[in-house]
């Protein structure tokens, strides 16, 4: 049975010029990526892997080739069709967790359904429900500069699963932790592809990062090496 994919990139190129000069950051890349997959992209500095992760998150536009979310090609979509789509259908985590440190936990989780017109009950609801699922109930009214770095993480994965996207794309979400609160962030990312079915995104160069994926793409050069 073919598994529909919820992301593919067809022959794409990403060119950047440096004056005079072009950079290839992708060079013909082709990648589909299933629904439902743990997909692990790794990949040394320079390799290419957050210019792929801009394009997987429907961030950027490739120089040649095509982009598909959910069998919509990005590049036919207006940047407001684009933005809205892009905020259901893709959560996304980062290395620096980018909480809004004026709001407390509750309200950062919340921000993402303010933005999809999710009535004030609601968001208060799903935000609470997420917040205890990464185990931070008690945490709800601290702002970010009163938790760890494993906590600011933890709110970052409940923002990034507010509007119950199809995809959750984490950069080097383990970066600036420690081992154990990285294996935490892991295991708790795990645990929502597990349990709700997401597609899990995870770019890194950790080799404990990719003990959790069902799938590792490599990429060097900005092509892939294996996968």
């Amino acid at each position: 049975m073919n598994v529909e994919p919820v992301i593919k990139l067809e022959d794409v190129w990403k060119i950047y010029s440096l004056g005079k000069t072009e950079v290839s950051a992708l060079r013909g890349l082709s990648l589909i990526i299933e629904r439902g997959v743990f997909l692990v992209i790794m990949g040394s500095s320079g390799s290419g892997k957050s210019t792929l992760l801009n394009m997987v998150g429907c961030l950027d536009f490739p120089t040649r080739g095509k982009v598909f979310l959910q069998e919509k090609n990005i590049l036919t979509l207006s940047e407001s069709q684009l933005s809205q789509f892009r905020g259901k259908m893709i959560g996304f985590i980062f290395q620096e967790f980018n909480l809004l440190n004026h709001l407390n936990s509750l309200e950062n989780v919340m921000l993402p359904m303010v933005f999809q017109k999710v009535p004030l009950e609601k968001r208060l609801e799903k935000a609470k429900e997420l917040l205890a699922r990464v185990g931070l109930e008690n945490r709800i009214y601290h702002q970010p500069t009163e938790l760890s770095g494993g906590e600011r993480q933890r709110v970052a994965i409940a923002r990034a699963f507010a509007n119950d996207p199809e995809v959750v794309i984490a950069d080097e979400p383990t970066g600036n932790l420690d081992s154990v609160n990285g294996r935490k962030i892991m295991e708790i990312l795990s645990d929502f592809h597990k349990n709700q079915k997401k597609t899990v995104i995870v770019v890194t160069h950790d080799p404990e990062v990719a003990k959790f994926a069902d799938k590792i793409v490599k990429i060097r050069d900005g092509q892939i090496v294996n996968s």
